[in-house]
């Protein structure tokens, strides 16, 4: 079976507290895009767990999400108490198929825009078809919750509010479709550095999420876009926020309704009503290096 695996945007993003388990609580709305990965996945009669990627450095074993998805996914169907098997367990078990995951990867890596997440997303939706097991997609997110904090809107997919960890999702208005330019700098963020150092950063502050959804509701896209913030961008390394600042400037300068980042970052996106106007705004933003990519909400 091939199935994509898109990637989304943090419309909003915001961090409420730490909670007693060391994760933080969030509440943030997060967006379906058109730009996707695309996995394959094959039995075969080995018994064994394959991955084989695109990029020599990603892991091509139980380090890979995708593969963590499917580790997930057999165990829930042959003790439907999931512990942390391994790739060797799976072999051992002779109660399932192996499997061959080739994934082409199109999605930049540790960008800000749930890569990993949504392959593993994507692993669990087709392996849901590929064994006829029916499952709803809120109990294939809940398989997800067990591999990634962000797998289960990657799941869901569309427009939605997630909150909790992000497991706690609540589908919102579909956002007006529109036209996104991303752009990744040439610097990567490390994610587990940025939730240790939030709770000490002095929030500028904060995005105005229910004023978004009200928009959402009104079927506003430019409301959205004059909301969207991400708390994160006031925990980044003062370099770093700078050039942030400086893409997201640029963007509103292209024409772009509004700007923000994704996730942890990097990646800093503008929603653009016009795709013409889009495609120069790519053009133009050229010049500022990284990766520059053009795609559409979905």
């Amino acid at each position: 079976m091939e199935v994509r695996a898109n990637a989304k945007l943090n419309l909003t993003l915001d961090v409420l507290g730490k909670r007693p388990d060391g994760y933080h609580d969030l509440r943030m709305i997060m967006q379906s895009v058109e730009l996707a990965d695309v996995l394959n996945l094959e039995y075969n009669e080995t018994g064994e767990l394959r991955i084989c990627t695109n990029l020599h450095f990603l892991p091509n074993n139980e380090k890979n999400l995708a593969a963590q998805a499917a580790l997930r996914w057999y165990e829930c169907e042959v003790s439907q108490e999931p512990g942390k098997w391994t790739v060797e367990d799976l072999k051992r078990s002779g109660n399932v198929n192996g499997l061959d995951i080739t994934i082409k990867k199109h999605i930049p890596v540790c960008a800000g825009l749930g890569g990993g997440s949504s392959d593993a997303a994507a692993v669990l939706r087709a392996l849901n078809e590929m064994e006829d097991a029916c499952l709803s997609p809120e109990a294939v997110a809940r398989i997800g919750a067990l591999v990634g904090s962000d797998v289960p809107y990657c799941v869901m997919g569309g427009t939605a509010l997630a909150e909790g960890r992000g497991e706690i999702l609540t589908p919102l208005p579909t956002l007006p479709r529109c036209w996104v330019v991303l752009c990744k700098p040439e610097f990567s963020i490390s994610t587990p550095a940025l939730f240790a150092k939030i709770d000490s950063v002095r929030l500028r502050c904060r995005p105005d999420t229910q004023g978004a959804i009200d928009a959402l509701e009104a079927g506003d896209l430019a409301g959205v876009a004059r909301r969207m913030y991400n708390v994160f961008e006031d925990a980044l390394p003062d370099r770093q926020r700078a050039r942030v600042n400086d893409v997201k400037n640029a963007l509103i300068q292209c024409g772009a309704l509004g700007a923000s980042m994704s996730g942890t970052g990097p990646t800093a996106f503008g929603l653009f009503e016009d795709e013409a106007r889009a495609r120069e705004a790519q053009e133009r933003m050229l010049e500022f290096g990284g990766e520059i990519f053009l795609t559409y909400t979905i």
